[in-house]
């Protein structure tokens, strides 16, 4: 199975909210959405779809999370391949059937804020039965690909105390534990962890991401 990030657009909120609805106890309504994509400018939101055989992961031009998507595109191997499932936002939408393909093969979404020098990453979220398969960590590197090309210095998020799985996955890219938001969550009054990664700009980051981008790769390459 094939993969590509895309920027999230108007069209796609119904079928994000459906996921949101499925993934989170108290999901955003679909007017946040909006208002993210359509005001916000501190905000940017991807969606993850699901390819079928034949479709095309040759975009024109990468430009949609930034210059280390960009800068990939250009290698062979697996890190260019997974540089191409990233498609650039300047691409024309689809028409009205396509759009109902289009929709029906979202599987997962991402968005950030940049606040100052800070990308705060404020949801992942994959689809119930497309989660374990590495979609949502595709979804992060496009969001540390898109932190990058806007300027950022570090990424951070808050994470439930109790979500290792997500834990494991941050750490993964250099996110630590930096606080404690006391009873941050209002559905059961949960802790959250605030984790912040390295300097983006740092030679233990890159080489993060540069590792975990090529196991991503090679993991999504044998999925099907």
């Amino acid at each position: 199975m094939r993969y590509r990030v895309e920027a999230m657009r108007l069209e796609h909120i119904p079928t994000v909210h459906e996921i949101e609805k499925r993934c989170f106890p108290q999901p955003w309504p679909q007017n946040a959405y909006r208002r993210e994509i359509h005001s916000n400018r501190m905000a940017h939101y991807f969606i993850v779809r699901r390819l079928e055989d034949g479709a095309d992961l040759e975009p024109a031009e990468v430009s949609a999370t930034g210059a280390a998507s960009t800068s990939a595109s250009h290698e062979g191997g697996l890190l260019g391949k997974l540089a191409r499932m990233f498609r650039g936002s300047g691409e024309p939408p689809p028409t009205s059937a396509a759009l109902e393909v289009e929709s029906k093969s979202i599987v997962g979404y991402a968005g950030l804020w940049l606040m100052t020098d800070e990308a705060h990453i404020t949801t992942i979220a994959v689809a119930p039965e497309s989660q374990g398969y590495g979609i949502g960590e595709l979804l992060l590197i496009g969001l540390i690909d898109r932190a990058q090309q806007i300027g950022a210095r570090w990424l951070t998020l808050e994470v439930r105390v109790s979500n290792k799985v997500a834990q494991n996955l941050y750490e993964k890219y250099t996110f630590k534990e930096m606080g404690l938001r006391r009873r941050y969550y209002s559905d059961n009054n949960e802790d959250a962890l605030v984790m912040w990664t390295d300097p983006i700009e740092s030679d233990a980051f890159q080489s993060a991401v540069r590792r975990n981008r090529e196991v991503l790769g090679r993991n999504l390459g044998q999925h099907d």
